[in-house]
């Protein structure tokens, strides 16, 4: 079903009572998609469609009219969906009597009522209009009520209006009489009309015999006074009758004077009654004020007083002049309580508006709003200089709970849903979080609760002054809005003023704590005091920096202007700087001190710990460096060089670049690795030698520094080609030594030399210290054995080069031989060969005399299969393969 088809829902009707013809506004979901598209409207039973004014798909304004039913639903039917229903019902007042003693906002015509038989039952004049005037069927017509105001404007069809209209009544209420019911009916009006004008005439005629007789009588009086002779002798007969008539009165006032006293005195007393009664709110209203007062309901004290003043504000009856003036004394004491709690500490910024509010209402003297102002700054900086204070006096650890309890509750005052920074900037922490952290980084912390609890509100506050809103929810236009805003906007500097020193006061009370070099000498005595507390380590100045970064984005979410701001932002900077160097001093003496730790033990993967513990060295560092090089919005980068890599590197060099006498240097293995039976007995040395120590170290700096210190590639290079180059000369030159004087052992000669036999023992001893040299360093890495190898081959060829062209002329036999070895060589460290050894190979060998026989090509062939044969597991070596280092 789409939405447009859904049934109307009444949800809501304001108000929810009322006598007939009141208005109301209803409220509720799909009530029409327009004017057209409402179709019916009830309310208790009564159509209310005439009356209807659409307003929105929720909301609808109408009139209730006088319906049978005290209470009941609303229900709006529309085109699009239909009858609807209701959650809400509407309760119908009846009219009440009303009686000739009681107040009324109408006037009552007395003489309907019966002063002598009933004294407390009035007609209401309402019972007294006939019911049907015409005397004939009514019969209700269709015409619409809006139709009957448009044709007679400013008439009525109620005949008892002045402005009563007979066709709007007959149209109304006679629609489909005929002609003879109408003829019938102004029979009746004239029955009627004769019948009132002849209850006159029979009163008069009734009463001619009294009258007759009273004019009789006045007749004789008069000609008895006329005839009268006794003027000079008694007196005239007028004044005997005055005389009379005297005494009659003085004895009847005698007779009644005290009943008449005790009537003045019942008239007095009922006037005097009277009077209360009608007036009873002004006499009622100041102890009403006082009942109101303390039951805390100020806005009925408000709401009385606005309605006593404007009543006898300006009264010249003396009784009202002395009430009234009893009601301004209540109120000015309502108005110095109200100040009181308004100024009163810790309080939130709902009870701080309502109570502006109601000063504003009471029309208090000066600005309330300023004064609450100006209190909540001082609060604030006092909140702020106290938590430093308990710090210094009694310490973190003697605070207690109780001390931290409270500034948490400072810390809660005020937070709002307008505050959204994610919760606490503090996760849960375990129970012996308060004895393990210095007192220094709670202070900062608790002193950032009491800044993000408070400043928020205050700042909050000061918005709400500015736009007038703490006068008018509505944020409509009044005169006290106007003048708030005049007043904020002359004020502008003062609160300027007051948020810098709030933030000025944080900085300076942080770095009193973390930086008191940072802050004048003057100043030490106030915000220092920190001296003999527990010195802080990089990962705490971490920490602090992560709570006045939260600080600042919480203020900053406030929409407060950045130059107000810029005090936290140059602290941030200095923090960051200040943990920098503590870290990048601690960690450099930690990697200074890793050379004491080196044991040259070395692990599965061919290393030893120095590594792993200078990575966890790193690894530490770059924690506790995350926090001060990330760049915040508004924050400036922080450049620094990676020293800590320069140490290592120096440590490295130092623990590799060792002279030899400071190991224990065994004997030359190439002797025992010249025969394949002895080959199994050289064992695995615990101790390494200096250039084990080179090849490990070399190893490391390839495989770790030049991937984890990219600041630091180049000092990196450089240590890797030092490292190289020297592991190269160490090991290339004594085998690239011993070639000359094997080659001539024995007064060997290459011109007077034997048939070739095989490979000689100089050159079997130069592959085994090669072998052993690849042996070191595929123990240490496997990856690392071709550069190394091709350098010593490099080495090894350039030699053999050197030392064939400088003989001098060979032999046939001293050709086929020295042809031998230079291919034996060749062919075994084929795989490490570089454009250097190859272009050395080959200008050796032509520096040869050729082969021409085939004889001696053959015999060439022979010599190299048995060398290689013999030499098999020792040569394997060198040829490429996966093979792992073996496990140790």
């Amino acid at each position: 079903m789409s939405p447009a088809r859904l049934p109307p829902l009444v949800t809501g009707i304001s108000p929810k009572e009322g006598p007939a013809w009141t208005k109301v506004t209803i409220r509720g979901e799909n009530l029409g998609t327009g004017p057209a598209d409402l179709i019916g409207l009830s309310i208790c039973g009564h159509n209310c469609m005439l009356t209807a004014e659409w307003m929105s798909a929720s909301k609808i304004v109408c009139r209730v009219g006088p319906a049978k039913d005290d209470k009941g639903e609303i229900i709006v039917t529309t085109k699009s969906g239909g009858l609807g229903t209701s959650t809400v019902s509407f309760k119908l007042l009846r009219p009440e009597r009303i009686g000739i003693l009681e107040q009324s906002a109408v006037w009552v015509d007395e003489v309907n009522y019966d002063m002598r038989t009933n004294r407390n039952k009035g007609i209401s004049p309402f019972s007294l209009r006939p019911s049907n005037p015409l005397g004939i069927e009514m019969d209700k017509g269709k015409v619409l009520q809006k139709d009957l105001e448009q044709v007679f404007p400013g008439m009525s069809g109620d005949f008892t209006s002045e402005n009563f209209s007979a066709s709007w009544y007959l149209i109304e209420n006679h629609a489909g009489s005929g002609f003879e019911q109408l003829k019938i009916a102004a029979n009746n009006l004239k029955k009627q009309a004769t019948k009132k004008n002849e209850g006159s005439l029979a009163y008069v005629k009734g009463g001619l015999s009294t009258f007759f007789e009273a004019q009789d009588a006045l007749a004789a009086i008069h000609q008895r006074l006329e005839s009268d002779g006794t003027e000079k002798v008694e007196g005239s007969m007028t004044q005997r009758l005055e005389n009379i008539l005297n005494r009659a009165s003085d004895t009847a006032d005698t007779l009644f004077q005290e009943v008449l006293g005790r009537k003045d005195k019942a008239d007095s007393t009922r006037n005097a009654l009277n009077v209360l009664q009608r007036f009873k709110f002004l006499f009622n209203l100041p102890l009403n004020i006082e009942r109101n007062i303390q039951k805390g309901d100020y806005d009925v004290v408000i709401n009385d007083y606005e309605k006593a003043k404007s009543l006898f504000g300006n009264t010249e009856v003396a009784v009202f002049k002395k009430v009234y003036a009893e009601v301004e004394t209540r109120i000015e004491a309502l108005r110095n309580l109200l100040l009181e709690k308004l100024l009163e500490t810790p309080s939130t910024l709902h009870d701080q508006k309502r109570y502006i509010r109601y000063l504003s209402d009471l029309h208090a003297p000066g600005d309330p709003a300023w004064q609450c102002i100006y209190a909540q700054h001082k609060w604030i900086l006092q909140l702020m200089q106290n938590c430093r204070d308990e710090f210094i006096s009694v310490g973190a650890g003697a605070l207690g709970l109780e001390g931290d309890t409270r500034l948490a509750a400072l810390g809660r005052l005020g937070h709002s849903a307008s505050l959204k920074r994610g919760g606490s900037l503090r996760s849960a922490r375990p129970s012996t979080w308060r004895f393990e952290t210095p007192q220094q980084v709670q202070f900062v912390e608790k002193l950032s609760d009491v800044v993000i609890g408070q400043l928020p509100n205050f700042w909050k506050l000061w918005i709400s002054y500015v736009n007038g809103s703490l006068f008018s929810e509505t944020g409509e236009k009044s005169g006290q809005v106007e003048k708030s805003k005049k007043n904020a906007r002359q004020r502008q500097n003062d609160f300027k003023k007051m948020i810098e020193e709030l933030t000025n006061r944080l900085v300076k009370l942080i770095r009193g704590a973390l930086l008191p070099t940072t802050l004048p000498q003057g100043e030490l005595h106030v915000y220092g005091g920190w001296e003999d507390k527990t010195e802080l380590t990089g990962a705490w100045f971490t920490q602090i920096i992560h709570t006045v970064r939260g600080c600042h984005e919480a203020l900053s979410t406030l929409e407060i202007p950045n130059d107000l701001l810029q005090v936290i932002q140059d602290l941030l900077l200095d923090l960051r700087v200040h943990c920098l160097m503590v870290t990048l001093l601690h960690t450099s003496e930690d990697v200074k001190r890793l050379a004491e730790k080196e044991d040259w033990v070395v692990d599965n993967e061919g290393i030893t710990s120095l590594p792993s513990k200078f990575e966890q060295c790193l690894v530490h560092m770059l924690q506790s460096l995350k926090e001060p090089l990330e760049i915040k919005a508004g924050e400036i980068n922080v450049g620094f060089e990676m020293s800590e890599s320069e140490v290592f590197i120096n440590c490295l060099e130092q623990l590799s670049m060792k002279a030899d006498e400071d190991f224990d240097v065994s004997h030359n293995v190439s002797v025992d690795l010249s025969s394949p039976d002895r080959f199994s007995s050289i064992q695995e040395r615990s101790i390494p030698t200096s250039t084990r120590s080179v090849s490990i170290a070399l190893v490391f700096v390839n495989s770790h520094l030049s991937v984890t210190f990219q600041v630091s590639l180049d000092a990196v290079r450089e240590l890797d080609g030092k490292l190289f180059e020297a592991y190269i000369e160490r090991r290339a030159d004594p085998i690239a030594g011993s070639l000359e004087p094997g080659m001539y052992a024995g007064y060997f000669d290459w011109r007077d030399c034997q048939t070739p036999s095989g490979v000689r023992n100089y050159l079997k001893e130069a592959l085994v210290s090669i072998i052993a040299v690849h042996a070191e360093v595929f123990t240490v890495s496997k990856d690392l054995v071709p550069r190394v190898l091709s350098r010593i081959v490099e080495s090894v060829a350039d030699e053999m080069c050197r030392l064939m062209q400088c003989v001098s002329s060979f032999s046939k036999n001293g050709a086929l031989q020295a042809r031998l070895e230079l291919s034996t060589l060749r062919d075994a460290v084929a795989a490490y060969l570089n454009p250097d050894s190859n272009a050395s190979f080959k200008q050796a060998l032509d520096s040869l005399p050729q082969l021409h026989s085939g004889a001696d090509k053959k015999l060439l062939e022979e010599l190299l299969n048995k060398f290689k044969s013999s030499m098999q597991l020792q040569l394997t070596c060198f040829q490429p393969s996966n093979i792992q280092p073996i496990k140790r």
